[in-house]
């Protein structure tokens, strides 16, 4: 039997917003019945630009009515840039903790919002499809959103791997692929800061590390919205870009690049980083 949390229960007992919004702004929808869950997800947009209503229909187990109710209460008087920095453990952590077989219930609300968010900004409706190589074919689990949910959760084998997107619980086949996606992230770790007397970063070690972590972490999460970055210049703390894609012109594109972008930067590299647009 489940240890579920009393917040746990009272959010499956209790579900807070499930339904339709009549003339919903977004609409994400993910998962699949023949998976086990599945999820819609929609909000609603004030004047301000912040959600001013959000609701949700799910077919699954106590874990997921959880995580997509409190999904919806977390995401109410948000921006939509505030909404999709909300990660899936943030979603557990909301719920007091959920079991590790289930942790994959608030990945699933995680991509369900940035489904919606993604049908606001650019029209497309239904499931989000993600061009991406999918590496479990039992699940439908896609390379891209693996090494998302390693990296933010820091998962360390296969096992956590399965409990938190389901990939590998079916045949058994992606195991191998897994374990690679696992050394991948292991090697590709930013390197700790180095301790007080130790030599700072060289010029060259900086402007390397910047473009890694552009290439690992900001470029893929613009991709998925059908937007890019380019690296224009590099010069001491001062990163100068260019957006791409469907970035290009976005009226958000001020918010991302300071609130995603420089302050991944700054995480990764140096909190000295400024970033600029041209």
């Amino acid at each position: 039997m489940w240890d579920f949390t009393v917040k746990v229960l009272d959010h499956f007992k209790n579900p807070r917003n499930v339904g339709k919004i009549a003339r919903p702004d977004g609409v994400g929808q993910v998962g699949s019945l023949a998976c086990g869950d599945a999820l819609v997800f929609m909000f609603k947009l004030g004047a301000d630009g912040r959600i001013t209503e959000a609701k949700f229909q799910t077919f699954g187990c106590a874990s997921a009515i959880a995580s997509s109710s409190a999904l919806t209460e977390m995401v109410i008087g948000k921006t939509l840039e505030e909404a999709e920095r909300i990660t899936n453990r943030e979603i557990a952590d909301f719920l007091g903790g959920l079991p590790d077989q289930k942790m994959h219930c608030s990945v699933m609300g995680r991509e369900a919002l940035e489904a919606a968010i993604h049908n606001y900004r650019t029209g497309e409706t239904g499931a989000r499809q993600l061009d991406d190589k999918i590496i479990c074919t039992c699940f439908g689990v896609p390379e891209n959103e693996l090494l998302r949910v390693i990296r933010e959760n820091n998962l360390d084998s296969v096992e956590e791997i399965t409990n938190f997107t389901k990939a590998g619980g079916g045949c058994g086949m992606c195991v191998p692929e897994l374990q690679r996606l696992l050394d991948l992230v292991r090697a590709e770790r930013v390197a700790p800061q180095p301790a007080p007397g130790q030599k700072p970063m060289t010029n060259l070690q900086k402007m390397k590390l910047i473009e890694e972590v552009i290439e690992r972490e900001i470029r893929p999460a613009l991709r998925r919205d059908h937007g890019d970055i380019e690296l224009i210049d590099i010069q001491g703390n001062r990163v100068t870009v260019a957006f791409r894609g469907q970035c290009a012109g976005c009226k958000s594109a001020s918010i991302t690049l300071d609130g995603f972008i420089a302050a991944k930067l700054r995480e990764c590299v140096s909190p000295d980083i400024e970033v600029v647009a041209v």
